[in-house]
């Protein structure tokens, strides 16, 4: 008997398979034995794609077997293909290509991030990514995808040019509270990480962000106020942001806002209103020295 295990699939031929078990569950009419067949064979694919990507206890990564594998789904639509079926994925399932996606975005050869720029040309993954907030089986593998791309800023930059953005003044509201804490971790990173990209941004769409913004901070559910306040005195305490500042600071409503906050029966409230509150009063002190 030969002492040489069974050599391993190469990255094509598990990128083929995974193609073909796709289709046969997403794409065909199938039931009973061959169903399950199929599945069995899609976790063992998506495990034989994340020890290439993420390695093993017992070994590292190969960097040209990584590279392998990433030319295969680039040129594929099996991201896509997965992405949009996700909630039809058992737990592992999905756990397993949250952690090959996001190691996959990852991916850098010298100063190039190759993944970084298929996503740019496949703008519809960052799309389905965001809209998974809407389904309760996928929202926090979707936002742990979401929140690794948009670490890079043209990623981010393509989330803030399409509508979906607007869609998380809901997502940050949902009735379940771990997917409303998740919306509002992405949404926080969108509005902060990149701060040039957040203030062209911002000035760009003001009349239609902030009037969304000021329904947060009359949320009655506590932790999306209290969180939105805090937010909100992170941006305009921002020295990028001073052009936003000014001008949210130099309308009375938006005072008026503050004011009630800093008289709700909660502490914590009143503390976030009080440094959005602070801004203002900066502002005027200024004023009165420069007029």
């Amino acid at each position: 008997m030969s002492i040489f295990k069974k050599a391993h699939k190469s990255p094509a031929d598990i990128v083929k398979s995974l193609k073909s078990v796709l289709h046969v569950l997403f794409e065909q009419q199938t039931s009973g034995k061959k169903m399950d067949k199929a599945f069995e064979d899609l976790m063992k694919n998506l495990a034989s794609m994340k020890s290439i990507m993420c390695g093993t206890d017992q070994h590292e990564p190969q960097s040209e077997l990584v590279a392998q594998l990433s030319q295969e789904l680039y040129k594929s639509e099996t991201i896509n293909i997965i992405l949009t079926n996700l909630s039809r994925i058992d737990f592992e399932g999905k756990k397993d290509f949250t952690q090959i996606f996001n190691t996959l975005a990852r991916r850098q050869i010298g100063s190039r991030q190759p993944t970084v720029e298929f996503l740019c040309k496949k703008k519809n993954i960052l799309d389905i990514l965001v809209e998974g907030y809407n389904d309760p089986d996928i929202a926090l593998n979707c936002g742990i995808m979401l929140r690794e791309c948009i670490r890079y800023e043209s990623l981010a930059k393509i989330v803030f040019e399409s509508e979906n953005f607007f869609k998380f003044f809901e997502y940050v509201e949902m009735s379940t509270f771990d997917i409303a804490s998740d919306a509002f971790a992405t949404f926080k990173d969108l509005l902060t990480r990149h701060k040039v990209s957040c203030s062209e941004f911002l000035i760009k769409n003001y009349d239609r962000v902030f009037p969304s913004y000021t329904r947060l901070l009359e949320s009655e559910n506590y932790v999306t106020r209290r969180q939105s306040l805090k937010l909100l005195g992170e941006l305009l305490l921002d020295r990028h942001n001073y052009t936003i500042m000014t001008r949210y600071i130099s309308k009375p409503e938006n005072l008026k806002i503050m004011m009630n906050n800093l008289r709700d029966q909660s502490r914590n409230i009143q503390f976030e209103a009080f440094h959005v509150f602070k801004v203002k009063m900066k502002r005027n002190s200024l004023d009165s020295w420069f007029p």
